[in-house]
């Protein structure tokens, strides 16, 4: 069983003056969920298609990074390159492009649970003029191999997910230990550094010498400027 669905994108003109410097929009876009929206931003400006290419895979993994697992079923998302060229100046056709891109996940979701039988793979193709083609094979899986196929992928899809959020969490910990043992060390340098001033009078250059180098030896025993007879300072 196969399944073809194809939504053309055709309104979008080729062409647009290249920007020297990526431009960060705030833009509404469109979701899964008819008549729903979600605020995003949305980079353009980039002078290459790999810096663009890295700055989407970023934001979706799955995207011209082969065969990865949705839902438990292998699935495939690729964008044409000539497509990223046209959208990476123009803020619209990005925005088209982002909008479908992150729907990807829930529309995988809706046909894995929705389809009659069992899908084996799906894959999803933006070609140069944006047109989407969307393309599942499937089979009524009589004996339910391929279901506990997907579940075993699904299942971990999910973990390695989770791990990720641990080690997220775990790392944030980390660094925030690490920036309060930094602040603590600066703290105790600081008060180790404190500057001091120490004055003494008198009419014989050895004694004051001396009474010096016994003030600067105590400075934390306030009584030795008091009985020396200094003019003590910190």
């Amino acid at each position: 069983m196969s399944m073809e669905i194809i939504n053309n994108y055709s309104n979008y003109t080729a062409g647009s003056a290249k920007k020297s410097n990526v431009i960060t929009s705030t833009v509404e876009l469109k979701t899964s969920t008819p008549g729903k929206t979600r605020t995003e931003q949305i980079n353009t400006g980039y002078s290459n298609v790999n810096d663009y290419s890295r700055y989407l895979q970023d934001k979706y993994s799955y995207m011209n990074t082969g065969t990865t697992s949705m839902e438990g079923v292998p699935t495939t998302v690729s964008v044409s390159s000539a497509f990223l060229k046209k959208c990476m100046n123009d803020p619209e056709k990005a925005k088209y492009l982002e909008e479908n891109l992150a729907a990807i996940p829930d529309c995988v979701a809706y046909a894995t649970s929705h389809s009659l039988g069992t899908l084996t793979s799906l894959s999803v193709e933006i070609d140069s003029n944006g047109n989407i083609t969307m393309i599942s094979s499937g089979t009524n899986d009589p004996d339910g191999r391929i279901a506990r196929e997907n579940a075993k992928r699904k299942a971990k899809e999910q973990k390695e997910k989770l791990e990720k959020l641990e080690k997220k969490k775990a790392d944030k910990k980390e660094n925030e230990k690490r920036l309060a043992k930094m602040s603590a060390k600066r703290k105790e340098e600081s008060e180790a550094l404190q500057s001091h001033e120490i004055k003494v009078k008198g009419s014989n250059i050895q004694d004051l010498t001396e009474k010096m180098i016994e003030a600067v030896s105590n400075l934390n025993n306030t009584s030795i400027a008091e009985t020396a007879g200094l003019d003590f300072k910190i």
